[in-house]
């Protein structure tokens, strides 16, 4: 079959490799659609502090069951799915407690194991969700990073009426922007991107003007107490510091954004014990996906009308271009049947 490599940072290669045979448990999904995230980003710049050279890129998956492997969940040839990539060992203590998205051995399908940049992907049957008949396959592949904002969101315990302040209008943001929205939380963003921060306005957010302080801008807004929820969608590690001082006392922080191993951050000692904070990492998402389904169903979610299509095969001019220019579009979407889209 046909695949799109990463082989190493900012090389990406088209090549033919071996068409995956469905293990005990498996099965194997036609790729039909496959968005491109940060996370995919970050392995073409080298930064994914998870992935491991050559390997075949793409997490966030939609497609159809092509075969089944022994001691697999019952799936009909053809049934129209979307993939959940990460695969927990079930015997850590993260697995143990319900947090298989932090598992001590986690395996991400287009990081650790070959993903759905290609023709076919391997999956667990226990790891793929089944498409309502009114959902398209290009809405559908945003299930992966709106459960991202799911998650988060849980993390945060956001309540009906809540101030939420969310740092990065990136894809991420945006999907948080809309499960704060569907949360009944009031949802303000911050970018350095004036598209998309008009993006965001016009998903229902708030936003807080390139040319304005934010910290003035929140106290401003929050009566001076600051935002009972700041969340961090950047990967910024100078971002991820002021959040500290974003969030209210007894506020609560979630950082999202990814940074390269071995960075860390300077946190202000004692506002840690001033506020009592509370400051809550956001992995991945363990138990979104049907809710994150159930949302993209429901048509209340606008965010996939932004997709960009591109052609699966036109994967390394599409890396080129956007490793050079994230901006270039809101979410790139890449459909192996480029012409059928």
């Amino acid at each position: 079959m046909k695949a799109v490599i990463f082989n190493e940072p900012q090389s990406v290669r088209i090549d033919e490799v071996s068409t995956p045979v469905a293990g005990e448990g498996e099965v194997i999904v036609s790729v039909d659609t496959a968005g491109v995230c940060a996370g995919d980003l970050y392995i073409y710049h080298g930064k994914n502090p998870y992935a491991k050279y050559p390997i075949i890129g793409g997490h966030e998956i939609a497609g159809h069951i092509h075969s089944s492997g022994p001691g697999s969940r019952s799936f009909l040839e053809g049934t129209r799915v979307v993939v959940e990539p990460f695969i927990g060992c079930g015997s850590c203590y993260p697995c143990r407690i319900g947090k298989s998205n932090c598992c001590a051995k986690l395996q991400i399908i287009g990081v650790h194991r070959p993903g759905g940049y290609a023709e076919y992907v391997a999956v667990p049957s226990t790891h793929v969700h089944r498409i309502p008949d009114n959902l398209d396959l290009v809405t559908a592949c945003f299930a992966e990073p709106l459960a991202i904002g799911i998650q988060a969101c849980r993390r945060a315990d956001i309540q009906p009426g809540e101030y939420v302040l969310i740092l990065g209008c990136g894809p991420i943001g945006l999907a948080l922007i809309e499960v704060v929205r569907s949360c009944g939380g009031r949802a303000v963003a911050t970018d350095v991107v004036q598209s998309r921060l008009d993006l965001a306005q016009s998903l229902g957010a708030e936003v807080i003007p390139i040319d304005q302080d934010v910290l003035s801008t929140v106290l401003e807004q929050t009566n001076g107490e600051g935002a009972p929820v700041v969340i961090e969608a950047t990967g910024n590690t100078k971002v991820m510091e002021s959040t500290v001082q974003l969030v209210a006392a007894g506020g609560r922080i979630v950082i999202v954004g990814l940074v390269k191993s071995g960075v860390n951050l300077a946190l202000p000692g004692l506002e840690l014990t001033r506020k009592e904070m509370t400051i809550l990492g956001s992995r991945a998402s363990v138990d979104c996906f049907p809710e994150a389904i159930s949302l993209l169903a429901s048509g209340e979610i606008l965010y996939p009308k932004t997709a960009a299509l591109f052609s699966l095969w036109d994967a390394v001019s599409v890396f080129e271009r956007l490793g050079k220019d994230p901006s270039l579009v809101t979410k790139a979407v890449l459909v192996r049947d480029f012409a059928a889209a």
